[in-house]
């Protein structure tokens, strides 16, 4: 999927989210159709990041050691 499309079918599923949630009181089938369209916009919001990532720069990040977080625990040992 292009980014385009992608960003077109997440605003397509907020308007139908926003309909399932006025009626979840009423039918368990809606409830069920929004966990559903809740579940897909999360998906489509991850595939979007994953878009947005550089694949090279991921790749360096990888051979890049990591600092170790220093904790004020660690000032106080001796």
């Amino acid at each position: 999927m292009k980014k385009d499309d992608i960003i077109k079918k997440i605003e397509e599923l907020d308007i139908q989210i926003k309909k399932y949630k006025k009626r979840l009181e009423y039918s368990d089938l809606c409830e069920d159709l929004y966990e559903e369209a809740i579940l897909q916009k999360a998906i489509l919001i991850k595939e979007l990041e994953e878009y947005d990532k550089n694949p090279l720069i991921e790749g360096i990040k990888k051979f890049i050691p990591k600092k170790e977080k220093t904790c004020i625990c660690d000032y106080f040992k001796k």
